[in-house]
């Protein structure tokens, strides 16, 4: 029969492991993202007309690397909760997100079609709106760290609109 202190030692590196790969699963999807935006960034990007507020290129890296480490923080801390229909729904639902964030930078940069990534915009602000709303329910401290996701997915949802209408 396993001790107290085997079994907390167990746990904490099976910890270890799932945030471990929570992080890998959301660098794997900005690191794919990346592919998709490497290539034409330089050339197609750099020749669209852009609105007012559109940040120069350098920031976006550093923004983005932080959103996929609270991200994965975020789904690691609502994965540590007991199980339960929400906590699966919760971790269901946030791959559905990064799928859908996956697909803009495909739809965005790699096929071109502005009004189409928008459209892809939206259902990602939804289905984020929605982790969030389930995450709470497992976790508060989850749901906050999705919070400025969120808000820099509105933000891209502005800017991916005007140049849009802009081009």
């Amino acid at each position: 029969m396993a001790t107290q202190s085997e079994l907390s030692k167990f746990t904490r590196r099976a910890a270890a492991r799932a945030l471990v790969g929570w992080v890998l699963l959301c660098f794997v999807v900005a690191g794919v993202s990346s592919i998709f935006s490497a290539h034409n960034i330089p050339v197609w990007y750099a020749m669209l007309a852009k609105p007012p507020l559109n940040p120069p290129n350098w920031v976006f890296a550093p923004v983005w690397t932080t959103l996929y480490a609270l991200m994965a923080v975020a789904v690691w801390l609502v994965w540590k909760t007991r199980p339960s229909t929400c906590r699966r729904q919760s971790m269901r639902l946030f791959c559905v997100q990064l799928w859908f964030n996956l697909l803009w930078s495909w739809i965005f940069f790699s096929r071109h079609q502005l009004g189409m990534a928008s459209i892809d915009l939206a259902v990602l602000w939804i289905a984020i709106l929605l982790t969030i709303v389930n995450f709470r329910k497992v976790s508060a401290s989850a749901a906050w760290l999705m919070v400025p996701y969120l808000c820099w997915v509105t933000f891209a949802g502005y800017l991916n609109f005007e140049i849009w209408r802009l081009n």
